[in-house]
């Protein structure tokens, strides 16, 4: 058989066509089978994890780089089955080098910062953070990403690059929190008063500390009021919860003992001119 000038050899044709095909054939069900044990290796090995009480910040971690290296090894066995030389899929493999450090570069940054939130831990899952604009509760420390979960249980993922090497705001890492509030009167409300009526607010609740003391003072005198800041300390899982009390009761028993909270105002005075 001819074709613009080239002899072929249909039998020969037909053999090779039967002996790659059945290759490839056999080379996706390979793949397929592998991916298939792969997931349920990966699900025992995180089993595993849980059961030994690995912590649980380096679980999703270790699961997900060890799923990476297993589909590595197998598409490379894959690929030797198949008949492709080695040796030509590894100068492939840098002759387009180049190419795939320069696309995957992000994606490089972003494991090394996994490996460096893993190494430093400056949090840890089921801590609350803010970062890249982002506040949420650590939900996974992935091999590229870390998943934070909202207050509003929104998901965010972000990638590690950018979270090791950028500022970071850990608010679990310390047990105690001191929350900060400024309550305004008026300035003619009696100060010592006001005072005394936070006092006993904050004396009903049980989880703000003692020690330290409460602290209670003017910080300054606005254009409409004397501000009064109020900062005691907690726990750091009962701020918010200190927080929206102090602010509620603190108004309530202000209107129950007649200290006002001014609105903003401004005084206008007309002059009328001589006509």
């Amino acid at each position: 058989m001819e074709l613009f000038g080239y002899s072929f050899e249909v039998d020969a044709i037909q053999s090779m066509v039967l002996t790659y095909g059945k290759l490839l054939l056999v080379g996706l069900l390979i793949l397929i089978v592998g991916l298939w044990i792969i997931s349920r290796v990966v699900k025992g090995f995180r089993h595993l994890l849980v059961v030994r009480n690995v912590d649980e910040t380096l679980i999703p971690f270790l699961v997900s780089l060890t799923g990476v290296i297993l589909k590595v090894l197998l598409f490379i066995s894959v690929i030797t089955y198949v008949g492709i030389p080695m040796t030509s899929f590894v100068v492939l493999l840098g002759a387009a080098g180049l190419a795939i450090g320069m696309a995957l570069s992000g994606t490089l940054q972003n494991f090394a910062g996994g490996v460096i939130l893993l190494i430093l831990k400056p949090f840890k899952v089921k801590d609350y953070i803010e970062a890249q604009g982002y506040a949420g509760v650590v939900k996974e420390i992935q091999v590229f990403n870390t998943v934070l979960t909202t207050p509003d249980n929104k998901t965010v993922v972000i990638p590690n690059g950018g979270l090791s090497t950028g500022a970071m705001v850990n608010y679990s890492n310390q047990e105690t929190r001191r929350v900060d509030l400024v309550f305004g009167i008026g300035y003619d409300d009696d100060i010592d008063k006001a005072r005394d009526i936070i006092k006993e607010v904050i004396a009903k609740k049980t989880t703000i500390f003692i020690d330290p003391e409460p602290f209670i003072g003017v910080v300054e005198l606005g254009d409409n009021s004397v501000n009064l800041v109020t900062r005691v300390w907690t726990k750091s899982a009962e701020y918010w919860n200190v927080y929206f009390f102090l602010n509620e009761f603190v108004k309530k028993e202000f209107d129950n003992q007649g200290i006002s909270i001014p609105y903003p105002q401004r005084d206008v005075h007309i002059i009328k001119g001589e006509m």
